[in-house]
């Protein structure tokens, strides 16, 4: 008899152990993917312009606000998980797999906040792509192609080559074959002139942007010039 209740205490023990060493787990990796949110958070803000950084902070001060607010709710079901988890431990029927089971939903209440921050800062990543979107001038799916120093260059280059791709197709005459050829050489000279840049010193590189950005003032007016448009 005495036996067996030595054997039952030492399971239960184990049980808990095992309860203990779950938790403490889903507690790091909560933790850790706030830590994570928070910082990817922290980088868009530091990141973005003074007025997008201005509308960012606004978007998430409000999902903390909203992220207090779902906390208190979850906090109490991750109680109530926790306790069926003690509760379970001390049964005689509990196998290792309701235990896992009883730890695990209250692995998955824990962190409920940390998705919440990590949509605030999508949708301020989404916020701020939108705006260089609209200051580029691009769709917004390809602002990732004009990182960098020169990105906003980087996009005018795209903008001029499609306007010239479309004065080439309506008006097919020689003589604005030879102008779209010469621009499209010129634009590929600048093109690399911008990559060029990226490795410049501040100094340097300055100068090398108001000179791009000069010869590209310069192509666009010929465009709407050609294309009927008076700058």
């Amino acid at each position: 008899m005495g036996l067996f209740g030595k054997k039952t205490k030492s399971s239960r023990a184990e049980r808990r152990a095992q309860a203990k060493a779950l938790k403490s787990k889903a507690r790091l990796e909560a933790k850790l993917a706030a830590k994570n949110a928070d910082r990817d958070a922290k980088r868009l803000v530091k990141t973005a312009s003074k007025s997008e950084r201005k509308a960012l902070k606004t978007d998430l001060q409000r999902s903390k606000i909203i992220a207090k607010a779902q906390g208190k709710a979850d906090a109490t079901n991750l109680k109530i998980a926790e306790t069926k988890a003690r509760a379970a431990v001390d049964g005689k029927l509990l196998s290792e797999a309701r235990l896992k089971r009883y730890v695990s939903t209250a692995r998955l209440l824990a962190p409920v906040v940390v998705p919440i921050v990590y949509r605030a800062a999508q949708a301020g990543r989404n916020q701020l792509d939108a705006a260089k979107a609209s200051r580029l001038g691009v769709p917004v799916d390809e602002v990732a192609a004009f990182a960098g120093y020169g990105g906003g260059l980087s996009a005018r280059v795209v903008t001029a080559r499609r306007s010239l791709d479309q004065l080439a197709a309506t008006h097919p005459d020689a003589e604005t074959k030879s102008f779209t050829t010469a621009v499209a050489q010129r634009l590929d000279d600048l093109a690399t002139a911008i990559t060029a840049s990226e490795s410049m010193p501040p100094a340097r590189r300055r100068p090398a942007h108001q000179a791009i950005a000069r010869e590209l003032d310069g192509i666009d007016a010929d465009l709407l010039n050609r294309l009927g448009v008076s700058s």
